[in-house]
């Protein structure tokens, strides 16, 4: 069965720096988190592809958490407008896209995560993201 090559292939990667993960429904062969550091160094690639600003990572948690959203309700979290171009970032590194038409008035676009969003984050899909911690709320 594929459940039992599947195990058969993560046994025989088990004191290999890579992995056969269970990943956004589906599988993939990556690198151990313990040996991220010595790759990057000997690629020397730093921080580029993921690196996020901090207005950038905070509108990705938003649509995350509230999708499918559109700029007004974006506006509505942030108090102020999100700009096209870093909804247009987040496209270019495909973690978000189009969702279905918002039901205001002019049914704006709304904006989802991808799979691609899955998998830079490492999770199966989005009940898997960790619970919201409202703060300054008093009991």
């Amino acid at each position: 069965s594929v459940e039992m090559l599947i195990e058969d292939i993560q046994a025989e990667l088990t004191d290999r720096p890579y992995e056969l993960a269970q990943v956004a429904g589906g599988w993939m062969f990556r690198t151990r988190s313990q040996f991220a550091d010595a790759i990057k160094a000997a690629a020397d690639l730093g921080d580029q592809p993921l690196a996020f600003t901090e207005m950038e990572m905070g509108v990705l948690c938003a649509i995350a958490y509230h999708q499918p959203i559109d700029r007004a309700g974006l506006a509505d979290i942030f108090g102020k407008e999100v700009s096209r171009d870093l909804l247009a970032q987040l496209r270019y590194k495909d973690l978000i896209a189009s969702g279905p038409r918002s039901p205001r008035p002019g049914a704006p676009h709304t904006f989802v995560t991808t799979e691609t969003f899955l998998v830079t984050f490492d999770l199966q899909g989005l009940r898997d993201l960790p619970e919201l911690e409202l703060g300054g709320e008093s009991s």
